[in-house]
């Protein structure tokens, strides 16, 4: 181990402790803050108020079995042999959207049912191709940086992928997966001309997807003036922006909302942070972007550490997975307070919805996984 290495040892180690305690914190607050938000959803429509709370709390379980399953293996066993998981992905995506196997919900095709639990591929497929990408740009390092098919090979995949999501359609996933590989993509020495070709090219597809599509055309407008429709269109933004406004600084108090009251639909999902607002007030909210804030900067210091100790496998994922969180906590604030259009993206750790639960704990056990001794083969 270089004498870098064991400098930085200690504070990867002091890092991966606050980290840890930060995911409980969320979690903690979010299984609190989604119990609080669904009770009457739930009453209504199962019949049971607890019908979310126990299910999440089963999530909450099978995520912590599958995170320490999951930090039993190597990073360098993910950075020889991570292109497998890309099939994985792709036949995921593809089963999903054969009807009798996909689950449609609210019009979108996202899910498999397991039993009494739904698996939603699209979040499984954005780890497996950002595990792909980290060790795609390791191991072709040279033909990255040097030639136009390094380039092209990702890319082509990527367009699949995202193809695939939305034809679901998840159009949200579909962003924060290209806002995480871009990140990768440039740290991983890309051409500027061939970065800059991506960004127009990505830029583009979206603005056509946008204007051919009415559906997507009517949750862009609707954001920008909810109250125009405020009954149809703009319904959930509306009822959004009551809870944020009811909650003034303090909060009306927990389990108080009356927005959840089917006031606001998803309330435990994608609309969460209203709720919490309308009952934490503005200080519960400034505290929880702070432990957000605070998750992310540590995930990014650790990815800085990592370039710094030269492993770049290592500092792609961190970077990468900083990236990740980053856009899911913005995309859903700037939903939430009407800042952009409605998406499907639930809030990490906190909303309810299990796969999303699953993954972001992989992703938190990659990130500690992160050391700078020798790896191991």
């Amino acid at each position: 181990m270089s004498t870098l290495a064991m400098k930085t040892a200690p504070i990867a180690a002091t890092i991966d402790q606050i980290l840890l305690v930060l995911v409980v914190v969320l979690a903690l607050v979010g299984f609190v803050a989604m119990s609080s938000a669904s009770m009457e959803y739930a009453f209504e429509r199962y019949g049971d108020p607890f019908y979310h709370v126990i299910r999440h709390g089963i999530y909450l379980m099978m995520a912590t079995v599958v995170g320490i399953v999951s930090y039993k293996f190597p990073l360098a066993l993910l950075e020889r042999h991570g292109w497998m998981l890309l099939p994985a992905g792709l036949v995921l995506l593809v089963l999903v959207l054969i009807p009798g196997i996909g689950k449609e919900v609210n019009g979108s095709q996202r899910w498999i049912g397991a039993g009494p639990l739904t698996l939603q591929v699209s979040e499984l497929a954005k780890l497996f191709v950002v595990i792909y990408i980290a060790g795609y740009l390791v191991r072709r390092e040279q033909e990255v940086r040097l030639q136009w098919s390094g380039f092209l090979k990702p890319m082509v995949m990527m367009a699949i992928f995202i193809a695939l999501l939305l034809a679901e359609p998840d159009f949200g996933a579909a962003v924060v997966m290209m806002g995480a590989v871009m990140v990768m993509i440039f740290l991983g020495g890309v051409r500027l001309s061939q970065f800059v070709a991506l960004l127009i090219v990505c830029g583009g597809s979206a603005y056509l997807m946008v204007v051919t599509s009415p559906y997507r055309m009517r949750r862009m407008t609707a954001f920008t003036d909810p109250w125009a429709d405020q009954f149809n269109s703009g319904y959930q933004l509306v009822q959004s922006l009551i809870a944020f406004g009811r909650g003034e600084i303090f909060g009306v108090g927990l389990g108080n909302s009356v927005q959840k009251l089917i006031y606001l639909p998803e309330a435990h999902t994608d609309f969460i942070l209203a709720i919490i607002a309308e009952e934490q007030g503005f200080l519960g909210l400034g505290a929880l972007f702070l432990v957000y804030l605070l998750f992310i900067s540590l995930i990014f210091y650790k990815g800085y550490i990592s370039a710094c100790c030269e492993k770049q496998m290592e500092s792609l994922l961190c970077y990468s997975a900083g990236c990740y969180f980053f856009w899911q906590i913005a995309i859903s604030i700037g939903v939430n307070l009407g800042l952009l259009p409605t998406k499907g993206l639930t809030l990490p750790f906190v909303s309810y919805g299990g796969s999303s639960l699953l993954v972001n704990y992989c992703i938190v056990i990659l990130i500690l996984k992160v050391n700078f001794q020798k790896q191991e083969y």
